[in-house]
């Protein structure tokens, strides 16, 4: 996911760095992926880490130093669970024809009212942009232009922020029985935009009819995957496997990283996506399917609406499968309803099935829309499950 925001952010003109800020702790396999992403986008890449989670806005006040070294004119914030085609140039277009000084930008697209109202609404001026009201997650209908969580920011942004931390500074005392309050922790939606910035002149929408959504459960990783493949198709074509003789079949939209070992008898695709060092095994079926790094999938396997994890082997024989809950693929992908993993009353959704990391699955067994957490070893079939 974080590959695709870094590979939109380096193509800005007049980019200079990217950083990450997040509480995750700094490990090898973070330092390999920053060491490969620098290399071929040709971009400085910096991971900051949080002491603990402070909030959309309380981590970027925290850095604001290192983010404002270099005196940026301006700079972007991209929440990393969101996926689409960032159009980033674009932004920074509407944003410089605002003006210079004090002025910031959030992407917006539209959506239903119904799903309005798990997003944080914007209600602007027509003919300026300007947003005038912003509700995050409102109980009942306010818009159904939705943000997207990338905003443009100039550097008087941490005014307004700065504003807000002194204000809890001021306003809230810890609790020592709830770990719910802290002075560090600040939002974006509700302590800037709806508290300061709304309203005020100095907040546009820049609008965007382009794939987005929001990844919230692994499910939702086929339907980005899907997509991202499409645009692969109009804007990197050569970056998708295609059919060759002596190769295995494709068909529609499929990534195959150079490393992964293919049967040639296998058929792939549509919207299939092969990790690092993969291999298939003679007779294998995948569809709208990922089967990440290093894993391992034996003769005669069907992978079908799955994820399989790192390192994760499938037996001989066995049907990997989930249900997809997609009336319409080719809806845009902000209009569509991705299923969460569990049902209101708690039981499994059943979409798709996700094979955890380092998972072993016999042979001759089906496993049907289940999630199977890590370092599991199966010994038979399973379906609508959670396999602790």
């Amino acid at each position: 996911m974080i590959h695709h925001h870094i590979e939109a952010a380096s193509q800005v003109p007049g980019m200079k760095e990217i950083l990450l800020i997040g509480s995750y702790q700094h490990n090898d396999q973070l330092s390999r992926f920053f060491a490969a992403v620098q290399q071929e986008f040709k971009i400085l890449i910096r991971y900051l880490q949080e002491y603990t989670a402070l909030g959309t806005a309380g981590g970027m006040y925290h850095f604001r130093d290192q983010i404002l070294s270099g005196s940026p004119e301006a700079f972007f914030v991209m929440n990393c669970d969101v996926c689409g085609e960032f159009p980033l140039k674009e932004m920074l277009e509407f944003h410089q024809q605002k003006g210079t000084g004090a002025h910031f930008t959030m992407l917006g697209t539209e959506a239903t009212r119904q799903q309005s109202l798990n997003y944080g609404c914007i209600v602007e001026t027509k003919h300026t942009s300007e947003v005038t009201h912003y509700v995050e997650k409102p109980e009942t209908f306010v818009s159904t232009t939705i943000s997207c969580g990338i905003y443009l920011f100039s550097p008087e942004i941490f005014q307004f922020i700065g504003h807000a931390f002194q204000k809890k500074q001021e306003e809230i005392s810890f609790d020592v029985d709830s770990n719910l309050h802290t002075k560090d922790t600040i939002h974006l939606e509700q302590d800037i935009f709806v508290e300061q910035l709304a309203g005020s002149g100095l907040l546009y929408v820049y609008h965007t009819s382009k794939f987005w959504s929001q990844i919230k459960s692994a499910g939702a990783a086929i339907y980005a995957n899907r997509h991202y493949l499409k645009i692969y198709n109009r804007t990197h074509p050569e970056r998708l496997s295609q059919n060759a003789e002596g190769k295995a079949t494709i068909i529609g939209d499929v990534y195959i990283h150079p490393s992964a070992t293919i049967h040639p008898s296998a058929v792939l695709g549509p919207n299939v996506t092969i990790g690092k060092n993969v291999v298939i095994g003679p007779g294998v079926r995948v569809r709208e399917s990922l089967v990440l790094e290093d894993a391992l999938i034996q003769d005669h396997c069907c992978i079908l609406h799955s994820i399989v994890g790192w390192n994760s082997t499938v037996g001989q024989w066995t049907r990997i499968e989930g249900t997809p809950n997609d009336p319409n693929p080719n809806k845009p992908f902000a209009k569509v309803d991705i299923p969460d993993l569990f049902n209101a009353d708690g039981r499994l959704n059943p979409s798709i099935t996700v094979l955890g990391s380092n998972v072993q699955i016999p042979a001759e067994v089906i496993v049907l829309n289940s999630i199977v957490l890590p370092h599991k070893e199966l010994g038979r079939s399973y379906k609508n499950q959670i396999i602790l």
